[in-house]
């Protein structure tokens, strides 16, 4: 069982955009999760600017790869460190924090994490 940030069983984050490093719905990760994808984020349009910006373009739709594009209000697994790098630059999106998984604290505090929350903390 994997767990969240609060210690208990890790919800799921989004199957509408289907998420996960794994595609599984969940914030899972594993050793082949490099960038870390365990921030259950709902995004927004300042933070979908600021990502595209840093390189890493989730709006624009790639259907050759199944993906139809983030919007303003999609739940989204976010890499720790990209989360990490929003926060510092002040447009970190908001958490749901029963959906983001442990390993997370590796690269962000758990108290930056309960102020962007929209679940209980």
């Amino acid at each position: 069982m994997a767990a969240n940030v609060l210690g208990t069983e890790l919800e799921e984050c989004s199957l509408d955009p289907v998420t996960g490093f794994y595609r599984d719905g969940c914030c899972n990760t594993g050793a082949g999760d490099v960038g870390v994808h365990t921030v259950c984020a709902v995004v927004t349009a300042d933070f979908l600017e600021y990502s595209k910006n840093a390189g890493n373009d989730l709006s624009t739709p790639h259907p050759e790869m199944g993906f139809s594009g983030l919007q303003h209000g999609d739940s989204w697994c976010l890499c720790a460190p990209r989360w990490q790098e929003a926060f510092e630059a002040g447009v970190a999106p908001q958490v749901r924090l029963k959906a983001t998984h442990l390993a997370t604290l590796e690269w962000v505090k758990l108290g930056d994490l309960q102020k962007h929350a929209i679940d209980e903390s």
